[in-house]
């Protein structure tokens, strides 16, 4: 089996972008996600700004595998749909000029039903931006956790003319009650990355908790061995917005471990 890849999700350290960078660094990843919302949004971003951030990557040895680009809602949601689209777009535009082929996000809730009225809308939306994807080089990356696998793959498979990765997020789908085994089993060939968090399920509370790595009732070495089934050789992505330094550390070792 292939050594994993561990990136880390910069915006967990909390720091202005260059101590962030030189933060992910110094933890010994060579690979990172960055927050497409936050110092680099694609709107603000000038040639200037992105030949200096190329720079900085280069000195510290950094590649970025993912920006996150989490829009307010999902493509379900008809309010300003153009608006969230084009900025997607947008953002993918950034993933190629950084070199990065994935931009992930949380696309919305998948109807339970084929046949459901928004249904066929949504997957029309989501087709549009496989086809720009084909076409810039980088690619929308939906995060699991919303709905089933299933679901998610009968959205996905849908998408005749472009491409739609999946970021695989094992702790989002045990927080929402859905199965990490059966996700991998129907979305595998998808599968471009792993957002590598971890959750549990507080009966007492009736609802989800995050975790650190390891701590949950999410099975990474079954994650792994059931993703060598699909030769996946993307990255393991360590952290969560809510991380601490040490949950990130702790997080890193686990998975360099297995």
């Amino acid at each position: 089996m292939a050594e994993l890849r561990i990136a880390v999700r910069i915006d967990a350290l909390k720091l202005p972008i260059k101590r962030a960078l030189e933060q992910a660094s110094a933890l010994g990843v060579r690979s990172i996600e960055m927050d497409a919302r936050g110092d680099i949004h694609p709107e603000a971003m000038t040639g200037t700004g992105l030949r200096h951030l190329k720079k900085m990557l280069s000195d510290l040895n950094l590649n970025v595998v993912a920006l996150r680009f989490q829009t307010r809602r999902g493509y379900d949601i008809v309010h300003e749909l153009d608006r969230r689209v084009d900025a997607t777009k947008s953002a993918m535009l950034l993933a190629y000029q950084l070199g990065c082929r994935h931009v992930i996000n949380q696309i919305g809730r998948v109807p339970d039903s084929d046949d459901d009225p928004g249904f066929a809308p949504f997957q029309s939306v989501i087709n549009d931006l496989g086809r720009y994807g084909t076409r810039v080089g980088a690619f929308l990356a939906a995060e699991t956790g919303t709905e089933s696998g299933e679901r998610l793959a009968s959205l996905i498979d849908g998408c005749e003319d472009g491409f739609i990765g999946v970021a695989l997020n094992p702790g989002y789908l045990v927080i929402n009650r859905h199965d990490v085994s059966e996700a991998i089993a129907s979305l595998g060939r998808h599968i471009q990355l792993v957002c590598a968090t971890d959750g549990v399920l507080d009966l007492a509370a009736g609802r989800g908790l995050a975790v650190p790595i390891g701590e949950g009732t999410a099975d990474f070495p079954q994650v792994i061995g059931m993703l060598e089934d699909f030769q996946f050789r993307g990255p393991f992505i360590v952290g969560r917005r809510e991380s601490t330094l040490a949950e990130l550390k702790q997080g890193i070792e686990y998975l360099s471990n297995l």
